[in-house]
């Protein structure tokens, strides 16, 4: 077995862990740091808005040997406005201008041919209209609200409201993180962009459900046990799924990253740079937020139930009591099943193997069956 596997396997028992749970004061302040950072950068720079959602030109020209920042210039003294030029793989430019008239328009396409010695209907031109982008707009967020209202119904009815919150708050937080870095970075936000939101969302549930499921089988009649409290055998929990979700996001992560550095960053391609940045600072937010975000914060709203308050102390009790009794150089009757007690506690099912075994004992502690 791989010393990777080797380790996931001792989580899974048990026999090692970290303890996320007792930590979470600290997980909770680097989040809110990187989220107010995220905020600052948002209102500060803003987003920069593709032609799809502010409206403007996308002139496409044949292959030619003018570079792209002279291609820039052009377009820009021509229009009066930014413009955003891609030197494509077959030689051919790609000059984007946001908020251009019909009339500007035209002035940046015979510019452009004039710059490239082209007839004027070699540039193709695709003019994108503000109100489209609107439209645009108001579907996206109609889906993403949408998205987290069936979010919410689902783990209520197969978890319960408490995961539904910690769920809730871990997407918005990976939604903030991922729009901060692309107001910080400047990249545009296309309807790309948009895909690659709607899409993290997905992931980041996905590392969070597997934690909570493994939590809700491991916290099955947990008041029937005095051996650990509810955050304890969260943080067992959550030992016990840590190298899977790893496992599972870098597996994402790095085919996302070679459409992000390779595809984007060499190639040039603007979709890919969309789509990938949004699923790469998404990815890496949603794996952070279902470990140290989500379960937490369900430890925290289940620490305040009645019933999980009166655990912690009957808990609190015990090992008060067998520390006394440690003291006094009693040991206490448990301690030779302490391992098998773990393990039952951490499955939920504490004091069933005793039960079993007394009833697997005849009368006088005998093994029970027909003598010979």
């Amino acid at each position: 077995m791989s010393r990777l596997g080797n380790l996931g396997a001792r989580l899974y028992r048990g026999e090692v862990g970290y303890d996320f749970v007792g930590k979470r004061k600290i997980w909770y302040g680097i989040s809110i740091l990187i989220t107010i950072t995220a905020i600052v950068g948002l209102a500060v720079r803003g987003l920069n808005m593709g032609i799809e959602f502010s409206g403007g030109a996308v002139f496409n020209s044949p292959p030619t040997s003018v570079s792209a920042t002279q291609a820039q210039r052009t377009a820009e003294d021509a229009s009066g406005h930014v413009a955003v030029v891609q030197k494509l793989g077959n030689k051919t430019l790609r000059v984007q201008v946001s908020e251009l008239t019909t009339e500007q328009s035209r002035k940046t396409q015979e510019a452009l041919a004039k710059k490239l010695d082209v007839p004027v209907d070699k540039i193709n031109t695709d003019i994108v209209g503000p109100s489209w982008g609107d439209q645009i707009a108001k579907k996206a967020w109609t889906g993403l609200g949408i998205f987290m209202i069936l979010v919410v119904i689902y783990l209520a009815i197969a978890f319960e409201w408490r995961m539904a919150v910690a769920a809730l708050v871990a997407l918005i937080h990976d939604l903030t993180i991922t729009v901060g870095v692309y107001a910080l970075v400047g990249f545009e936000v296309t309807p790309g962009t948009v895909i690659g939101l709607l899409t993290i969302l997905g992931y980041s549930l996905y590392d969070t459900v597997v934690v909570f499921d493994g939590l809700k089988e491991s916290s099955k009649d947990i008041t029937k046990q005095t051996r650990f409290t509810y955050s304890e055998i969260a943080n067992r929990s959550l030992n016990g799924t840590l190298v899977r979700s790893i496992n599972t996001t870098v597996v994402a992560l790095l085919p996302v990253a070679g459409l992000l550095f390779i595809g984007g960053g060499f190639l040039g391609a603007g979709m890919l740079n969309d789509i990938s940045l949004a699923l790469f600072v998404g990815l890496a937010a949603g794996a952070y937020s279902s470990i140290f975000i989500a379960t937490p914060l369900v430890a925290d709203l289940k620490e305040r139930d009645p019933q999980m308050k009166a655990l912690t102390k009957r808990v609190r009790a015990r090992r008060a009591a067998d520390a006394a009794k440690a003291e006094a150089g009693d040991a206490p009757a448990h301690a030779a099943g302490e391992d098998e007690d773990v393990q039952d506690a951490a499955a939920g099912v504490v004091g069933q193997r005793g039960e079993d075994a007394g009833r697997s004992r005849g009368r006088g502690g005998r093994p029970s069956g027909k003598r010979r």
